[in-house]
């Protein structure tokens, strides 16, 4: 009977959280975080443009690199379509202006040291590899002129990389 009740509980707050997730149409959560460069940035601040968030689990991996260094080679792109790149983690500012200044960013990546936006957008770990909590999953949102989400992707596997393709369809 207890394993039952159990079972049941975890069926229904798994579905609160997968109804909880951010879909197309949706107002994206606002947010003021520092940047590497220790200013703050907030999304109301692109209204107007439309906005590429990449929320990555870690500065000086493997695929976050990737990642972001994909942004950086096709940062020309997005440029030309009104649109700006930011990079989010939980990582602090000094880890992110250091990971920036070494892979040559030329988008703010930052700092969701609280964890606050990373849970807001549904993008978190609540366990990650060597028993870390909190962690920013990888995803990728889209979010256009007027604020409201026209993209979303959020990754349950670290090692996955974003849909490219689709992130720039989405901004085109």
């Amino acid at each position: 009977m207890q394993i039952q009740l159990n079972i049941h509980l975890n069926i229904i707050s798994l579905h609160k959280k997968l109804s909880m997730a951010l879909q197309p149409g949706s107002p994206a959560p606002q947010f003021t975080l520092f940047s590497s460069a220790l200013k703050e940035v907030s999304l109301a601040g692109f209204k107007g443009k439309k906005v590429v968030l990449h929320f990555f689990p870690m500065a000086f991996t493997g695929t976050c690199t990737t990642q972001l260094c994909t942004m950086r080679d096709n940062f020309g792109y997005y440029d030309g379509l009104n649109a700006t790149i930011l990079g989010i983690s939980v990582d602090s500012p000094f880890t992110l202006a250091k990971f920036k200044e070494e892979n040559n960013y030329q988008f703010d990546l930052l700092s969701d040291f609280n964890k606050e936006i990373s849970t807001a957008y549904g993008a978190i770990y609540e366990q990650f590899v060597f028993g870390l909590r909190g962690v920013s999953k990888r995803a990728a949102f889209v979010i256009d002129e007027e604020q409201n989400i026209i993209y979303a992707e959020v990754l349950e596997v670290a090692t996955d990389l974003p849909d490219f393709a689709a992130i720039a369809a989405a901004v085109k």
